[in-house]
C-alpha cells in the first residue's frame, strides 16, 4: 500500500480542482471496527447524530465487513459501506476517496480510537470537509509518526482518556459529550424498546423448546474456544433442551474440527442473517459465544448471555463493567499480565488460539452455564 503515499495527494489535488455545489451539508461518522463493534455503536449513534444541523443527513460509513450489523442503527440515518480491501486497489481507491469528496459533507467525525492512516483516515481526509474531529488515537509504534502528523488536519483533536480505558462505549460517551456540549449518563448495553420494535419477534418455534444458541465462531481465530468445551456445554444441558448453532455457511468448512458438534442429539446449525438470526435469540433461553457480533447482539437485545471471552480486548469490548448499567450478559475471562493487548498477541498460539483463550476454565464456564440454565427456567 506504499504507492498510494504517492499518488493520494495527487488524486486529492484533481479532485480540489473539481468544483462542488456549494454549501457543504451533512455529517458523516466513520465507524471502521467489526461487527462487534457495529452493535455497540449503535447505541451510541444518536449522541453523535446531534452534531447535525437543522435539515442535515447523517451518514454512518462501515466497513462492508461489518455491514450486516447496520440494521440496529437508528432508522433516521444513512449509511454507506466500503470495501477496505478494495483500498488497495489503485483504480478503486481513487473512486471511492473521489464519491465521499463528492458528496461534500460539512463535518466528518472519526468515531475510532485505533486509527489506520492509509484506511479510516484517508476516507476522512479526501472528503475535504471544512469541519472535522476525531479522538486523540491510540498509540500505535508502526504508524505513530503518521498518526501524529495527521494530527494536525483535524479540526478538533479531542482526549479521551486512559489507552485501557474500561470499555470503549464509555469512551464514545465521553467523545460525543465533548462534540456536543452536553453531558449525558453512561449508555447502556440495551437497544431501547422503539429500535427493538422494528427489530424481527421472538421466533415461535424456538420458544416452544427450551433453546441454547451457541455460536463457537469468530473471524479472529485465536478467540475460539475448543470444540470440546462446547461439546460438554451441550452435553451439561437440562434434559429437553436443544441447541442451535449460529455462524456463516463457510464457518464448518473453515473449522472442520467444530463439525462433530452437529452430529450431538438435539444440535442443528443456523447458517442465517443477523437479522433473521434476532428472532432466534430473542427466544432463546441462553446465548454462549465468544467474543463476537453475535454476543454483543444477544446482550443488546438483552437475552442472558455467557461470553467466551479472551483478555486481548478487555478494557476495549468486553467485559461491560458496572457503569453501563446491569446487562443480561456475564464474561468469563483469564486475566493476563498482557491484557489489553486487541489481538496484537506477541506470545506463541496454543492450538491456534490466544494463550489467554486456551487457559479458559472449563469448569467455570460448565458452572456458569448450569446456574444461567437453572436461571432461566
Amino acid at each position: 500500500m506504499k504507492l498510494h503515499r504517492l499518488t493520494d495527494p495527487l488524486t486529492g489535488l484533481e479532485r480540489r480542482l473539481t468544483r462542488r455545489a456549494p454549501p457543504a451539508s451533512g455529517v458523516l461518522l466513520i465507524s471502521a471496527g467489526g461487527l462487534g463493534d457495529t452493535v455497540l455503536f449503535a447505541l451510541v449513534a444518536e449522541r453523535f447524530a446531534a452534531l447535525a444541523q437543522p435539515g442535515e443527513t447523517v451518514t454512518v460509513l462501515l466497513r462492508a465487513n461489518a455491514a450486516e450489523m447496520a440494521f440496529l442503527l437508528p432508522p433516521s440515518l444513512e449509511v454507506m459501506t466500503v470495501d477496505f480491501a478494495a483500498l488497495r486497489s489503485p483504480a478503486r481507491r481513487r473512486a471511492i476517496l473521489a464519491d465521499l469528496y463528492r458528496r461534500h459533507f460539512r463535518l466528518v467525525v472519526s468515531t475510532d480510537f485505533q486509527r489506520h492512516p492509509d484506511l479510516d483516515e484517508a476516507l476522512a481526509f479526501a472528503c475535504a470537509a471544512p469541519e472535522r474531529a476525531a479522538m486523540v488515537p491510540r498509540p500505535w509504534v508502526k504508524y505513530q509518526a503518521r498518526l501524529n502528523a495527521n494530527g494536525k488536519r483535524w479540526g478538533r483533536l479531542i482526549e479521551t482518556g486512559p489507552e485501557k480505558l474500561d470499555n470503549k462505549l464509555l469512551r464514545w460517551a465521553l467523545f460525543a459529550d465533548a462534540l456536543t456540549g452536553r453531558t449525558l449518563p453512561p449508555p447502556r448495553v440495551a437497544l431501547p424498546p422503539e429500535r427493538l420494535a422494528g427489530l424481527a419477534p421472538p421466533d415461535p418455534a424456538t420458544a416452544q423448546t427450551p433453546t441454547l444458541v451457541i455460536q463457537p465462531f469468530s473471524a479472529v481465530r485465536g478467540k475460539q474456544s475448543p470444540p470440546d468445551l462446547f461439546r460438554r456445554i451441550i452435553e451439561s444441558l437440562p434434559p429437553g433442551w436443544r441447541v442451535r448453532i449460529s455462524g456463516h455457511p463457510s464457518d464448518f468448512e473453515r473449522c472442520p474440527e467444530y463439525r462433530p458438534l452437529l452430529d450431538l442429539p438435539g444440535v442443528s446449525f443456523e447458517p442465517i442473517s443477523f437479522a433473521q438470526l434476532v428472532g432466534v435469540l430473542r427466544a432463546a433461553r441462553l446465548v454462549v459465544s465468544v467474543d463476537t457480533g453475535c454476543m454483543h447482539l444477544a446482550a443488546a437485545l438483552g437475552v442472558p448471555t455467557l461470553c467466551l471471552a479472551s483478555a486481548a480486548y478487555v478494557g476495549g469490548n468486553i467485559p461491560y463493567v458496572e457503569a453501563l448499567g446491569p446487562t443480561s450478559a456475564r464474561f468469563v475471562w483469564t486475566p493476563m499480565a498482557c491484557q489489553g493487548c486487541l489481538g496484537d498477541c506477541r506470545r506463541p498460539a496454543i492450538d491456534s488460539m490466544y494463550p489467554c483463550v486456551a487457559a479458559l476454565s472449563a469448569e467455570s464456564v460448565l458452572e456458569a452455564v448450569a446456574d444461567m440454565t437453572e436461571t432461566s427456567r
